[in-house]
């Protein structure tokens, strides 16, 4: 994904834009009644034109098309979220045909990749992606959550199922359209724009969060109505201010009350960031400073968003016993699943390098059982201590 520098971020990394040979006449005339070609913008539709001319993807320049048919992304990105992304700039559209069937392919559904061109020039893209993470297999147990459930996000509120940020945001499908089989997460819609996490200022991080938590309420409806489903979301009208980086409060570490943070990383973990409250999870970050987070601290309350953890809990190094949950850890991580009140909590504990006195890789060991013990008496669901093997 590609960033602009005049606009978001910096960093552009070119995109090659590829056509294939124009299709014969009649296969021209029929695609054209199906797609709609924006001006200044170029269209490219995989599975509707695939049937017509093959397997792949099919590009369409500017002008060639008549101002008819679906809009970007499953007919869900109207004009006011693709003005808002990417201003009056031609883009590219590179989108897969929903699937009906999620499993296969890490669960998923479909993705829609835009990139917008200044002359033959990519500046930005931002990429929307519906699946269903998966618990069982694990797969979505690290990658996602360290792209998606970031400190610097904040919850959707107003009953949203999600997160957003300046560069990601997500938003989970309801149940009663998607389904859900046991230890599987959430059906959830996600967009991404440039790296994740990068940042220039606030007003930048401002603009480009409303504008891609717009674009992800587009899309998600969108995907609910190609679903077959009735109702919709709203957008949010108003998200928490953007997550700040500060002084890391060595006696109640990420903000939470009773949880010391060992002598031994003071000095490593001098700053902290915590992500928005209230939403499906909470993520402290430490480190140095901004640009080297060491450590990350995540504590996932939404029961279904929680499963996708399943797989680590059980599997994913030595076990760790709890008074009222169990998990597992290894050298630099480790997940515990408590059971309360409200369904299954998990704590998740990512040491990214080394730290501490000795660049020691021991933080999860040292710190998993207060933070479960401290974040389970802050959410309610106390007590809980934690043994760990012996060996």
């Amino acid at each position: 994904m590609n960033e602009e520098t005049d606009g978001a971020g910096s960093g552009e990394t070119p995109v090659t834009e590829t056509a294939p040979p124009p299709p014969e006449e009649p296969r021209r005339s029929f695609v054209r009644r199906l797609l709609r070609s924006r001006t200044a913008r170029a269209v490219t539709v995989a599975a509707l034109a695939g049937a017509l001319v093959g397997a792949g993807t099919v590009a369409w320049r500017t002008g060639t098309l008549p101002l008819l048919g679906p809009s970007p992304c499953w007919d869900s990105l109207g004009s006011g979220s693709m003005d808002a992304l990417f201003g009056d700039r031609r883009t590219v559209v590179d989108e897969q045909a929903l699937r009906t069937d999620p499993m296969g392919e890490g669960g998923a559904y479909g993705q829609c990749r835009i990139t917008s061109y200044d002359g033959d020039r990519a500046r930005r893209q931002v990429t929307v992606e519906v699946r269903r993470l998966d618990g069982l297999r694990g797969t979505d147990a690290q990658h996602w959550p360290s792209e998606f459930l970031a400190s610097g996000m904040v919850p959707l509120g107003e009953g949203l199922p999600g997160m957003t940020s300046s560069t990601r945001a997500w938003i989970a499908l309801p149940q009663a359209c998607t389904g859900r089989d046991e230890f599987t997460g959430p059906t959830v819609v996600d967009i991404g724009m440039g790296r994740a996490g990068f940042e220039v200022s606030r007003e930048y991080t401002l603009r480009d969060r409303d504008a891609l938590t717009g674009a992800l309420i587009d899309a998600a409806n969108g995907v609910i109505e190609e679903f077959g489903c009735s109702g919709a979301y709203r957008a949010p009208r108003d998200l928490a201010g953007p997550v700040e980086w500060d002084d890391t409060r060595t006696s109640a570490f990420c903000g939470v009350k009773g949880l010391a943070l060992p002598t031994a990383y003071r000095k490593e973990l001098r700053e902290t960031r915590v992500s928005g409250e209230g939403g499906p999870a909470r993520i402290c970050e430490a480190g140095y400073d901004p640009h080297q987070t060491a450590v990350r601290l995540t504590t996932v309350t939404d029961p279904v968003l929680a499963e996708i953890y399943s797989s680590d809990s059980l599997h994913s190094g030595a076990p760790v016993k709890g008074s009222r949950g169990y998990g597992r850890i290894g050298g630099n991580r480790a997940v515990y699943r408590a059971l309360c009140q409200t369904g299954p909590v998990i704590f998740v504990l990512e040491q990214l390098r080394p730290a501490g006195e000795g660049d020691r890789f021991t933080f999860t060991r040292d710190l998993l059982p207060a933070y479960a013990a401290a974040e389970a008496e802050r959410i309610g669901c106390a007590p809980q201590k934690l043994t760990f093997p012996t060996s």
